[in-house]
């Protein structure tokens, strides 16, 4: 075991500290992490000024932080690391319904709703039928999926951003299917919107000459006994920032059709089936 600290043997030095006794995973985890680390400083020739600044740059992600708001999701989003990780954990057969990111918005504890209720609840911005059959891969209807959904208002805020505006619960609600696996409820047609911009991420962003603009969407979180999480959006396919997310959550089998209403109940419809996979854990 080398005694003292120096360029040379930092990855040494820093992993033989190691106990003997710590988790495996969390060993490996540790040692590949002060690896390439060490390989980033050396490779850039990181200076002190710099460095300082990483860490104050990473201080007011923390600080920032809070129940309404994660900057750290946000920083891990728009680095794409958070559609990497999501990418391998959650690969899936051919069919299925693609995960994406979840994002910083989701709440617990949504309002359950019937089906054809709707989850706009302050009435503006255009509105939009969504419809559909939750299934397996065999196409067979899944009963008993909780489907919690939520958006942002005709304004491109969540209820959470904007908790003196919005009424509680704006555009978000559970909804469970029947036998048949259908699902259907009123919500708006979503907006484009700028992630939250005036914190250190958004700082970066404009630093790296990128917008901080999604794409509009409707999130989703699909729930049933014996089937896989599905965490997912769907996207206007229309939109300006389609080809740029800034968390790069866009995938070509979430774009969903929002067709035009000619004398409905409302402005918009759009139809999309979410195909679940066997969880194999159960």
């Amino acid at each position: 075991m080398t005694r003292f600290f120096n360029e040379e043997s930092s990855v040494e030095t820093v992993n033989e500290r190691m106990g003997d006794e710590v988790n495996p995973r969390l060993k490996a985890l540790m040692t590949s992490l002060v690896a390439h680390l060490r390989a980033f400083a050396k490779d850039v020739n990181l200076t002190q000024d710099e460095w300082d600044f990483a860490i104050d740059f990473l201080t007011k992600t923390g600080q920032i932080s809070s129940v309404e708001r994660q900057e750290v999701i946000l920083l891990s989003d728009v680095l794409g690391l958070s559609m990497l990780v999501d990418a391998m954990n959650n690969r899936r057969p051919v069919g299925a319904t693609e995960n994406t990111v979840l994002g910083p918005f989701h709440v617990e504890g949504a309002p359950i709703r019937k089906m054809g209720d709707t989850i706009s609840i302050d009435g503006k911005g255009e509105s939009c039928e969504y419809v559909g059959r939750v299934c397996d891969l065999q196409g067979n209807p899944v009963a008993g999926a909780r489907i919690d959904v939520w958006s942002d208002n005709a304004d491109g805020y969540y209820d959470v951003q904007q908790p003196q505006v919005q009424p509680k619960w704006n555009n978000r609600g559970i909804f469970v299917t029947e036998a048949d696996g259908k699902y259907n409820f009123l919500g708006i047609k979503p907006v484009s919107y700028p992630i939250p911009n005036d914190g250190p991420v958004g700082k970066m962003l404009a630093a790296l000459g990128r917008h901080p603009y999604r794409p509009a969407h409707m999130h989703y979180l699909v729930t049933a006994p014996a089937f896989q999480k599905l965490i997912t959006h769907t996207f206007v396919g229309d939109d300006r920032y389609i080809t740029s997310d800034a968390v790069f959550g866009v995938k070509d089998t979430l774009v969903a059709p929002f067709e035009r209403v000619n004398n409905g109940k409302t402005v918009w419809r759009s139809p999309f089936d979410f195909i679940l996979v066997p969880d194999e854990d159960e």
